[in-house]
């Protein structure tokens, strides 16, 4: 699940249409709960339906809700399980962070609890370069899931490849060669940002010095994580995703670490913000370049009436108040363009815990 797809949810609105969220487990004998839970969630979606429906009027979403939940395979479980059903729609995600177990029926689905967990995971593209195939995966830590949508995976098919190399005798072949892998990674670029467009998130290339250099050359400017240079293409993707990791996550700490360093050059050039209310302000406006969040800065709080400030509140289980208004400037942040980084608790105690190096 990407940005791009949650904001697909948010725009449906069907009458009614059931959200059920909860965590999974991914090895035995844990698992065998999950689908006794799911189960039992099941039940109590189906309870609220007719109570509040006739029969006739949920018979479909029922349908639809039963069988998408028969047809799940709790073997193959993550760490939490997401499931949207309307009567013309119906979606299943195994997502690689906890979910809060809950039922939801309303006129939309409810997705703010899958944007809490994205937001506060380190998500990154992973980017397998080779000829059979290049292949696309998002990521979550160490979980990848390859990416089908598009061309990807991308196998190269030109001359040099299953076809000859043209020209005959008296043409250098390497030469060619390197042209025609020129093409075919900058095709490989183009659909990169095509399929990413929607949900930028840094880049981590894998690949041989050859590959890496040749993409290098052609590509447009990416949000370049780390490099990992070498032919893995006999690793399964657990194994791949172990290994991306490792270069990942200092990757990772590299870019709080400068950012950082920025939010300082900012103070002094008067061009940043403090405070959540604040900060909810600029990133309103877009505003906000870069948003700086300690991971473990949550707040309750409430709109405005007009929409322009953040109040904090006492009361987080009022309907009214937001669980964790930190992840609502952080969605604005990213809708409008900017970017986003986590650092370590305390590094933004001056800040009230969250800061913003302003854009103008």
């Amino acid at each position: 699940m990407n940005r791009y797809e949650i904001r697909l949810l948010q725009q449906m609105r069907s009458l009614p249409s059931v959200t059920i969220t909860m965590p999974t487990h991914r090895t035995s004998p844990d698992n065998k709960q999950d689908p006794i839970r799911l189960k039992n969630l099941i039940t109590e979606a189906t309870n609220r339906l007719l109570k509040d429906f006739s029969k006739r009027d949920v018979e479909l979403l029922l349908s639809r809700l039963s069988a998408t939940a028969d047809a799940l395979d709790h073997e193959y479980n993550l760490d939490g399980l997401a499931i949207f059903v309307n009567r013309d729609f119906s979606r299943v995600y195994r997502l690689p962070f906890k979910l809060k177990e809950r039922v939801v029926v309303d006129d939309q689905f409810h997705t703010r609890d899958l944007v809490f967990a994205m937001n506060r995971s380190p998500r990154y593209w992973v980017l397998v370069l080779s000829e059979k195939p290049t292949r696309l995966y998002e990521a979550v830590r160490s979980d990848l899931d390859e990416v089908t949508e598009g061309a990807f995976p991308m196998k190269y098919s030109g001359p040099g490849a299953e076809l000859p190399l043209p020209g005959g005798f008296g043409i250098e072949p390497t030469i060619k060669l390197d042209r025609y892998h020129e093409a075919f990674f900058r095709e490989v670029d183009r659909e990169f940002d095509r399929v990413t467009k929607h949900d930028p998130a840094p880049l981590v290339l894998v690949g041989v010095t050859y590959y890496l250099s040749t993409f290098n050359k052609v590509a447009t400017k990416n949000d370049l994580l780390a490099e990992i240079r070498g032919n893995y293409d006999k690793l399964n993707t657990h194994q791949l995703g172990e290994l991306v990791w490792q270069h990942a996550e200092p990757g990772f700490q590299k870019r709080s670490e400068q950012a950082l360093l920025a939010l300082d050059a900012a103070v002094g050039a008067r061009s940043y913000a403090s405070t959540i209310g604040e900060v909810w302000r600029f990133a309103r406006e877009g505003r906000v370049a870069t948003l700086l969040v300690e991971e473990n800065f949550h707040v309750p709080a409430r709109l405005s009436d007009d929409g322009m400030n953040i109040q904090l509140a006492d009361r987080p289980e009022d309907l009214t108040v937001m669980d964790d208004a930190t992840d609502f400037v952080v969605e604005e942040t990213l809708l409008k363009g900017g970017r986003v980084v986590f650092v370590a608790d305390g590094a933004l105690a001056q800040h009230s815990h969250i800061a913003a190096i302003l854009r103008y």
